[in-house]
């Protein structure tokens, strides 16, 4: 398996899940990405999804195209993701804004800025 892929096993898709993350998940937001997350050794593995609010975009374009967005910089990053929040994981993506993002490297900066929250002792290149 490829380093900067995305395949359907770290996808968060079932609802016991999604439920247990917002049960007791804890959330940290940074700029306009927000992430609500749970550590367990329950987990086998680490998942993510990804959701933007229907309130502030009303266009599926928009809120298709900011998902892509969040995807992608996961993607690009998951080493770092993996390293602040652990191997073992749930967790989800969320965009806060209102205001539609305008490239992938805003979107990017700002999810290694979460990534370095989480973990402080990371050093990050911004």
């Amino acid at each position: 398996m490829k380093s900067n892929s995305y395949p359907s096993i770290e996808k968060l898709k079932r609802k016991s899940d999604i439920d247990l993350l917002f049960k007791k998940g804890k959330w940290i937001s940074v700029d306009q990405i927000r992430i609500i997350y749970i550590n367990s050794t329950e987990i086998d593995s680490h998942k993510i999804g990804v959701s933007v609010s229907k309130k502030y975009f009303k266009k599926a374009v928009e809120r298709n195209r900011i998902k892509r967005l969040l995807r992608e910089s996961y993607r690009l990053n998951k080493c770092l993701y993996k390293e602040a929040f652990g191997d073992q994981s749930l967790a989800m993506l969320f965009w806060v804004s209102k205001e539609l993002p305008e490239h992938l490297s805003t979107v990017e900066s700002q999810f290694l800025k979460l990534c370095s929250k989480k973990n402080p002792s990371s050093s990050v290149n911004l």
